[in-house]
């Protein structure tokens, strides 16, 4: 068991040597999914690390399941009432009635649980008629929300459509409802700019270029990037990233929160994906002479009009 162990730390070592993942930050997005497109269909994975706080979604999630919460049994007024039936019977048992004491109380408890039934009956009956006074309104709000989503959907699709240059084909998915945040069309420039930072992300981690990985990537995508690289060095290995080729590409949405602007793009490619031994320079994962296909969301973010950096990472 021991050396099973053993053998079983040192292949995830070298089978994890780049951890990839789901990482980084996409706004008051962050922790909603993509929409599909033609190039990522099926769901994308969740972001499992960010530095954005995860705030007002476990509550509302926690609410309803609080509201349907029962009492107990034994517990509020019903459960008062059986206790003191209970008590009484067993004093009047213990005084010296015998079964006959017994039998009575049986009687009356009995009773009792008939007039109980009868109340609790007439409650639920109230409950039910005051529940069904305000549905009319809260189907009218669901339906205009809905048609909200369904204009803002198909906005969406007419914008990333227009998108025909090569290597980016028109998303299926529009953007996704957030609070605060509004849909932005991206030109050819806006475009252009991800298929290039597509290359230099990669190569800049290849090199372990940690100047060029700054210029390129926001200060949190700094912290896991580099966080990977010490740990490849840490272990004696060296990721090696090149040949990098754009195969497909389409924007699944794109927005703005207050002075920054967002677009998530999905993009499949094929590079050279090594992992080698510092020392000997001998392969430990990977295949230096076929090239591997990977398909990713890469989210981008621009302040202020200034360049585009990558910001998220998701995996599809």
């Amino acid at each position: 068991a021991g050396l099973f162990l053993a053998f079983s730390m040192v292949a995830m070592d070298h089978a994890e040597a780049r951890r990839g993942g789901s990482f980084g930050s996409r706004g008051m997005r962050t922790f909603q999914s993509a929409p599909p497109t033609r190039t990522a269909p099926a769901p994308t994975a969740p972001v499992e690390r960010s530095m954005t706080p995860n705030t007002g979604v476990n509550n509302a999630a926690r609410q309803p399941q609080a509201g349907l919460q029962r009492p107990g049994f034994m517990s509020g007024f019903g459960g008062t009432m059986m206790r003191g039936l209970l008590l009484g019977g067993l004093f009047g048992l213990l005084l010296g009635q015998g079964f006959g004491g017994l039998a009575g109380m049986f009687g009356f408890l009995l009773q009792a649980l008939l007039i109980g039934g009868a109340i609790m009956l007439a409650i639920r009956f109230f409950r039910s008629q005051s529940a069904r006074g305000p549905a009319p309104t809260l189907a009218g709000a669901d339906n205009v929300q809905a048609s909200r989503f369904e204009n803002r959907s198909t906005a969406g699709q007419q914008t990333a459509g227009s998108f025909t240059i090569p290597g980016f084909g028109g998303g299926s998915g529009g953007g996704s409802p957030a609070a605060a945040s509004e849909e932005i069309t991206l030109a050819q420039t806006d475009l252009d700019a991800f298929q290039q930072l597509l290359t230099d992300v990669q190569e800049a981690f290849g090199r372990e270029d940690h100047v060029a990985l700054r210029r390129a990537v926001t200060p949190e995508m700094v912290s896991y990037l580099s966080e990977e690289l010490a740990d490849n060095a840490q272990k004696g290995l060296r990721n090696e990233v090149t040949d990098i080729t754009l195969l497909q590409a389409d924007i699944a949405e794109s927005w703005r929160e207050d002075e920054r602007d967002y677009a998530t793009a999905a993009l499949r490619y094929e590079s050279r994906d090594v992992t080698r031994e510092r020392a000997s320079g001998k392969i430990v994962a990977g295949d230096d002479g076929h090239p591997t296909e990977t398909t990713e969301l890469w989210t981008f973010v621009r302040e202020n009009g200034s360049n585009w950096k990558l910001s998220a990472i998701q995996q599809a």
